[in-house]
């Protein structure tokens, strides 16, 4: 079965690229992610497209981020660092179509670097949001980078320092600016795509550069962050085996608010 489904509707010019690993409440593996750098390259070239709404599968989750049974085979080098989750958005290949994020459920770690290549993102009273590397001695980098250019300073920090001791509300979400708009229990999906189709039916033309010109005024410091992600990573997480420990040894208790 597909990681990674597509349904397009051609009368109103928007696909749906859907996370399907419900199972794993939509975490990433290897497979998943080349799937969805995939799917953003085939839509580059799909005229008929002309708006992109992206959700996840099951009530559960819209994503968690990478699947932690992953093995990501890490090169012999302190100046490289192999992270599959940097290929999976659409903006990290080329696509300039608009992408409206729908969630559903919890929304975690990773799946920043899925929300944060999103023009928007629409979410349904269940949605929750949080960052666990800490918690598990990692460094949480580019997904505080993305976050960075879509919550204020503050709650971005509150998320990645807090871990999975607290997690944001949909409302909250919605208060600091993370979500755009705050819909019913399982409508999330349904006001995406009629967003996403009043979008489609402008001229595409202005739609992508306009997308464009957003994606580059945060462009600067998005890069520079990006250009540290590695170093702090590789001088701040814990060996593979300490964060074992810990991911077995967590705490379930969490706040919301």
């Amino acid at each position: 079965m597909s990681g990674v489904l597509v349904s397009a509707d051609e009368d109103s010019g928007v696909a749906v690229v859907t996370l399907n690993r419900p199972d794993r409440l939509n975490a990433v593996d290897l497979e998943m992610a080349r799937e969805l750098a995939g799917v953003w390259r085939e839509l580059r070239f799909d005229d008929s497209v002309r708006a992109v709404v992206l959700t996840g599968a099951g009530e559960r989750a819209f994503c968690t981020g990478i699947d932690r049974d992953t093995v990501v085979p890490q090169p012999n080098s302190p100046y490289a660092q192999e992270d599959p989750l940097l290929g999976i958005g659409p903006k990290a290949n080329d696509l300039w179509k608009p992408v409206v994020a729908a969630v559903r459920g919890m929304a975690c770690g990773g799946a920043f670097y899925l929300l944060g290549e999103a023009e928007f993102v629409v979410a349904d009273t269940t949605a929750a949001f949080f960052d666990p590397h800490t918690t598990y001695g990692m460094v949480s980098a580019y997904e505080s980078v993305l976050m960075a250019q879509r919550m204020p300073y503050g709650e971005v920090a509150r998320m990645a320092l807090m871990g999975t001791a607290e997690r944001i509300s949909a409302r909250r979400a919605y208060e600091v600016g993370l979500v755009s708009e705050l819909v019913a229990e399982g409508e999330a999906l349904g006001a995406a795509r009629a967003c996403a189709a009043v979008i489609a039916g402008y001229p595409t033309e202005a739609v992508q550069g306009t997308v464009r010109a957003l994606w580059a005024a945060t462009e600067a410091g998005r890069s520079q962050g990006f250009a540290l992600a590695p170093h702090l990573i590789a001088l701040g997480n814990l060996t593979g085996e300490r964060q074992a420990r810990l991911f077995a040894g967590r705490r379930r208790e969490y706040r919301v608010r």
